[in-house]
């Protein structure tokens, strides 16, 4: 079975366990480095996941894991954080953080910028609408954007 294949089963049975437990799915990867392959899935809650959370997620996944067997190849299955600095990948992300300020990277310039910093003040199926610092708004088409993340103040 192909990457998207796994992504999509586990999926399916990893959604309905986070969402029991008090928790967002925010992503899932199947990825092979050197020679092993690994099963991230991502969660997230108000306040932030706990290594409780984590150790709990992994436990219910895993059991389900053994049980289908979806992946034929051996692989290690790690639960964590996204951390603070994780892409905004979909409108359950952008939905969760609007009124907060992102940093947008573009694979082309938009009015001479490849680089947006704002807050997020709303989004649509083809554009996300950001607040610049001069209050000015700026809407910037979904198919322009490399990146959304959290701006991130220490």
């Amino acid at each position: 079975m192909n990457k998207k294949g796994i992504i999509s089963i586990v999926s399916e049975f990893a959604e309905p366990i986070a969402s029991t437990l008090g928790f967002d799915l925010v992503d899932i990867e199947y990825i092979k480095e050197k020679t092993n392959y690994f099963l991230r899935i991502y969660i997230d809650k108000p306040g932030g996941v706990s290594l409780d959370d984590c150790q709990e997620m992994s436990q219910r996944v895993g059991d389900v894991l053994d049980k289908e067997d979806p992946i034929s190849t051996p692989y290690f299955l790690e639960v964590s954080s996204p951390g603070l600095d994780r892409p905004l990948k979909n409108d359950k992300d952008l939905k969760r953080n609007l009124g907060k300020e992102i940093e947008v990277k573009l694979y082309k310039q938009l009015n001479n910028q490849k680089q947006l910093i704002g807050i997020l003040e709303g989004f649509e199926k083809d554009y996300i609408t950001i607040r610049k610092e001069n209050n000015d708004f700026v809407k910037i088409e979904r198919e322009l954007i490399a990146l959304i993340k959290l701006v991130i103040k220490f």
